[in-house]
């Protein structure tokens, strides 16, 4: 069998598994339509996350175990991005947030420059703690005051600055921009460090920005939440609202709330497929060319590509900041989807780990096997639940009903989700490292 010829069979495998998913009805699939859209749209999502990772770890193999920061980085562009300005908030305080965050930047530079422009001794250090002090004194005394009166302005559906009204689409690019920003930030400072420094540092800051998303209301209403997002499609009760959908629902024999819900999720299965083939066609141009074959000569032999006269550094700051953009794209993608804003959902199980069971499952340095990954670990994800539940059920069936083993091995089948997890994760390294799709 050839190469083209089993991938093939494989991306067909999980086109059959979706398939099954919308018209079977028994075991683990449901019979419906609308659960097989459901997992398509968050796996096209996962598949570009994994996609952006693969370009950072198969590309450069730069560990990134951040991926959660900059997706939730993504998610905060759609606010910023679409949602309307909030009433008289930046009256109440928004020009004093924004001119503190100035002003705290440039306490920050200004801390920069002097350790670099003096000379080493007590002088220098003394100069640098009073810059920063007094920096942070001045700060807080106009951040502290501004922040209070924007949260104070109807605090239980806003609260907050807002954004700034224009199209949703919009946010997408505009989200990869942002955790291409902060990428580079953290690259600046980070790239420098050995692999496992630089794992244990980007997973830090992810934490970071969480923590921020979570606390700032005014930015984006922390734990309370962003909900009623614009969206690029019509609501489903707009289009049952609509007679002109009614009818064309019912020449195809189709209930107006189901057809009004399939052609939501179709919209956006489209409208992923379309970024996602933009991104594995830029992806796979970048990989052919000779920026690529450098970048994987790094990954192989940093000291022998250096030198060769390759500034080393340099390259792994733009795969890291290429990478992170990606991860802010589908960041973007999935809170339009979602229609809500919930920092709380930002967890490394979710955007970290799977991520990257996703990369090393499909193929570390093969772009289609990202993708492949994607789609297949996202559909086991959420199906394996029901399958976990249906195996402890068959294995306890001939204990008695009131038996407290059986009711704890019931209870536990959501754990089911991570055992077979990293069963299958052991599995492929075991049998398969190099993935199902491995790198040519």
């Amino acid at each position: 069998m050839t190469p083209i010829l089993k991938h093939s069979l494989l991306f067909a495998g999980v086109a059959g598994l979706l398939v099954l998913e919308g018209a079977t009805s028994g075991f683990i699939f449901t019979g419906s339509w609308n659960s097989a859209l459901v997992i398509l749209n968050m796996g096209l999502i996962s598949a570009i996350m994994a996609l952006g990772v693969n370009i950072q770890w198969g590309f450069a193999g730069l560990f990134n175990v951040g991926v959660m920061g900059f997706t939730a980085l993504g998610g905060l562009a759609v606010v910023l991005t679409a949602t309307p300005a909030t009433s008289g908030a930046w009256a109440a305080g928004g020009s004093n947030i924004v001119l503190a965050l100035i002003f705290g930047a440039m306490t920050l530079i200004a801390a920069v420059l002097a350790r670099q422009k003096m000379p080493v001794g007590l002088l220098r250090n003394l100069v640098t703690f009073g810059i920063l002090v007094g920096g942070f004194f001045i700060f807080r005394a106009f951040f502290d005051p501004a922040v209070s009166a924007v949260e104070a302005i109807n605090p239980a559906i806003e609260g907050s600055l807002g954004g700034l009204g224009l199209p949703v689409l919009l946010a997408w690019p505009i989200g990869g921009l942002l955790a291409a920003g902060a990428a580079w930030l953290i690259g600046k400072t980070a790239l420098g460090l050995r692999s496992d420094y630089l794992a244990i540092a980007t997973l830090g800051i992810a934490e970071i920005v969480i923590a921020v998303l979570k606390n700032e209301d005014w930015l984006s209403r922390g734990v309370k939440n962003v909900v009623g997002l614009p969206r690029p499609l019509p609501f489903e009760v707009d289009l049952q609202n609509d007679p002109s959908f009614v009818e064309r629902a019912a020449n195809f024999g189709l209930d107006p709330v189901l057809a009004s819900t399939l052609y939501v999720k179709l919209g956006y299965a489209l409208m992923f497929t379309a970024v996602l083939i933009v991104l594995l066609w830029m992806s796979q141009m970048a990989l052919n060319s000779p920026w690529g074959r450098m970048m994987r000569a790094i990954r192989d032999n940093e000291v022998a590509a250096e030198a060769m006269g390759k500034h080393v550094t340099r390259r792994h700051l733009q795969i890291f900041v290429i990478g992170s953009a990606i991860c802010g794209i589908a960041g973007a993608m999935m809170t339009t989807l979602d229609s809500q804003l919930t920092p709380g959902t930002y967890n490394p199980l979710r955007f970290t780990f799977l991520i990257w069971v996703m990369v090393i499952v499909g193929g570390s340095g093969n772009n289609f096997g990202a993708v492949l990954g994607g789609v297949l670990i996202w559909f086991l994800w959420i199906k394996v639940e029901p399958l976990g539940l249906w195996v402890i059920e068959l294995a306890t069936s001939g204990m008695a009903e009131g038996s407290a083993l059986k009711l704890h091995l019931i209870e536990s089948a959501a754990h089911m989700r991570l055992f077979t997890m990293g069963l299958i994760l052991v599995l492929v390294l075991r049998f398969n490292p190099r993935g199902l799709i491995p790198e040519r």
